[in-house]
């Protein structure tokens, strides 16, 4: 499932002297203090009736998808990296503090996993949430999850669906043409059950250098009941065409795409207009732009990316769903 190309080879002398520069800027500027979130979502105040995401942080997004509360990707503390039990952890520091405290957030129902790298598949944030949290995640991750109190654990290959069927679904040539594979896991409230199911990007998945057999994920979330409010969270991936075939399953309201870390990066993440181009491929009404302002994970300028983004919309710039780290997108109704 790993896509050498999008892969770094670190045996390229180019792609070591960027991993060099990064790690020294991490520690040459670990002392500088990490910057306020530019504003604090109210989650307590959210109404269950309708869809509403913030964005936390780097690929941190909370929604509220009519009553069933969704975290993607929980990166929460100052540092990111290989962590030293009950002591520290090593690795880049954020320049952004997060929009909300662990202690701060509502009881969260499912937390969706995009693939096993250390700023999107945290154990310190994850160890904070207990058994009653279903998680969905990549294939061949669920092991990474062993020492959290995190049980009910689903690995989505692409094309499964976590939920309940759908009576009369379209074919999805997600996997080799077939109807999604479902798993009976779901979750429901007053206003019906809610699906998940994983889609392709193009990313890799291996946390070390060595585990390639790990998958990477982008997740389409639905309601069984109810044609509005379907949201894409495409994790990490640089261009690809596949996300056209997202159209199937019927418009999307809202995309959230990173459009951050692609210098030099660029074979695995996307540039801000290819993101912009990824979403109109899938038909989003919205777009939310994450992956960016959080953490140095590359070369490219602190506002470039929002820069750029807001450039490739400017003749649209209703369809941006939020600019900053902290800001609340409510889904017109």
């Amino acid at each position: 499932m790993s896509d050498a190309s999008a892969k770094p080879s670190y045996r390229n002398p180019r792609v070591r002297r960027w991993a060099s520069y990064l790690w020294r800027e991490a520690i040459v500027k670990s002392w500088q203090p990490i910057a306020p979130p530019f504003a604090k979502p109210k989650p307590n105040e959210w109404s269950d009736a309708r869809v509403t995401a913030a964005w936390l942080g780097h690929s941190t997004v909370l929604i509220n998808f009519f009553g069933v509360k969704i975290l993607t990707d929980p990166v929460l503390f100052p540092r990111i990296g290989v962590r030293v039990p009950f002591l520290f952890t090593i690795g880049p520091k954020r320049l952004t503090a997060p929009a909300l405290r662990i202690d701060e957030l509502p009881k969260i129902d499912v937390i969706l996993l995009s693939h096993a790298h250390f700023d999107h598949l945290d154990w310190r944030t994850l160890a904070h949430f207990d058994s009653s949290v279903k998680v969905v995640t990549a294939p061949r991750t669920r092991d990474l999850l062993r020492w959290t109190k995190l049980r009910d654990i689903t690995e989505l290959g692409w094309g499964d669906r976590w939920g309940a069927e759908r009576k009369g679904s379209k074919q999805s040539s997600l996997a080799g043409g077939e109807h999604p594979r479902s798993q009976q896991k779901t979750i429901s409230n007053s206003l019906g059950d809610t699906t998940i199911t994983a889609v392709p990007v193009k990313h890799w998945g291996a946390r070390m250098q060595r585990d390639d057999f790990r998958g990477y994920n982008g997740y389409l979330i639905e309601s069984r009941v109810r044609e509005s409010g379907r949201i894409l969270y495409a994790g990490d991936t640089a261009f690809t065409e596949q996300f056209a075939e997202l159209r199937r399953y019927g418009p999307i309201d809202l995309a959230i795409f990173g459009i951050g870390a692609y210098q030099p990066w660029i074979r695995s993440h996307c540039s801000p207009e290819q993101a912009v181009q990824m979403a109109n491929d899938a038909g989003a009404k919205f777009i939310m732009p994450v992956h960016h302002q959080t953490f140095r994970l590359s070369f490219e300028p602190f506002r470039e990316p929002i820069e750029r983004f807001e450039t490739a919309l400017s003749d649209q710039p209703q369809r941006i769903a939020l600019r900053e780290i902290g800001e609340t997108f409510v889904l017109p109704s």
